[in-house]
């Protein structure tokens, strides 16, 4: 283990030891739930999950025998043919079946995932599931997007917008990912955000430190994030290993900085992004979430990561509970 990996492993340990439950956050913010305070505490291996009042979309990918499969719930896959469906998938001894994404070798970009429209749009949606990354993964250099989104108007007919500012009124963009460029692979965890203050054409980065990218001298910490903001270490997963991964957008009334988006790992609160302002008018709420690995130049191995046990919900969710 290197001294990256043995810092995350560090971090997480340190993690642990927090209590469960509902903790208070900096400066009297609302308090966010963590351990098995959520949804998925009501329903063992989250059978029977989908019918709980607060949830908008569930999949354990059980009902999948073949990529196909993916359309009766899905409503757009990206270049299927580097999609796959796995037996076996992470979280609480819930079996089920988990989805693999692959980018091969190569020299072209290529972006491969799934993505769901919410019937009705949400003015707050958490978002969890399973994940981990193959044995091996890296990519030398380039750009690299492999976490989910929840989003509003970011997707055009479809089509991602990349490269258009946010502002206010016409999108915006919350993606739970790894940052290639920092840590060890497959990079440090973070938010990539399309909002209407980011520093430059392309989207920013949050980091549970507080460090913002671009521009991250004069606005990183509480110059984004207000004199709210509490910052966590930042940490890279280990890879060939089956996390669980939750995150909260809440967005804002217009012309007010409530907005808020909370990250979790295995339950745990890692990050809380207070006092943002992610829209300026009422006709942007969260309309989609999706699963996606883009990556820009795959020169050195092909690259494959792991997705299962998805829920969306109106509340906190929280990690699979075990069978009894």
């Amino acid at each position: 283990m290197n001294t990256n990996r043995q810092a995350a492993a560090s971090i997480l340990a340190a993690i642990a030891l927090l209590p469960a439950g509902t903790r208070s956050s900096a400066g009297g913010l609302e308090r966010l739930p963590e351990g098995a305070a959520g949804v998925a505490s009501h329903y063992p291996g989250d059978r029977g999950i989908d019918k709980a009042p607060a949830v908008l979309f569930a999949d354990d990918f059980r009902g999948c025998s073949s990529v196909a499969d993916l359309r009766r719930k899905w409503d757009a896959l990206y270049n299927e043919t580097h999609l796959g469906i796995a037996e076996g998938a992470g979280g609480g001894g819930a079996g089920g079946r988990s989805l693999v994404m692959t980018i091969p070798k190569q020299e072209a970009p290529l972006d491969t995932g799934i993505a769901k429209l919410l019937t009705r749009t949400q003015r707050i949606v958490f978002l969890r599931w399973y994940e981990k990354f193959g044995a091996g993964w890296h990519v030398p250099d380039g750009s690299v997007h492999n976490g989910a989104s929840i989003s509003s108007r970011y997707f055009d007919r479809g089509s991602a917008t990349p490269g258009i500012r946010a502002d206010g009124r016409n999108k915006f963009l919350v993606n739970f990912e790894n940052e290639n460029s920092t840590g060890a692979a497959p990079g440090n965890m973070n938010v990539y955000v399309y909002w209407p203050e980011q520093g430059e054409r392309w989207g920013d980065h949050f980091f549970p430190s507080g460090l913002v990218l671009p521009h991250s001298e004069g606005r990183s910490g509480e110059a984004t994030f207000g004199k709210q903001f509490e910052a966590r270490p930042d940490f890279s997963p280990v890879l060939d290993r089956w996390y669980c991964y939750e995150y909260m957008v809440r967005v804002n009334t217009p012309g007010s900085r409530d907005g808020r988006i909370a990250l979790w790992v295995d339950g745990r609160l890692i990050a809380d992004f207070p006092n943002l302002r992610l829209r300026d008018t009422d006709a942007l709420e969260i309309d989609r979430i999706g699963f996606d690995v883009y990556i820009a130049r795959n020169t050195e191995r092909a690259n494959t990561k792991w997705i299962a046990s998805v829920v969306a919900a109106t509340s906190y969710i929280g990690p699979v509970a075990a069978l009894k």
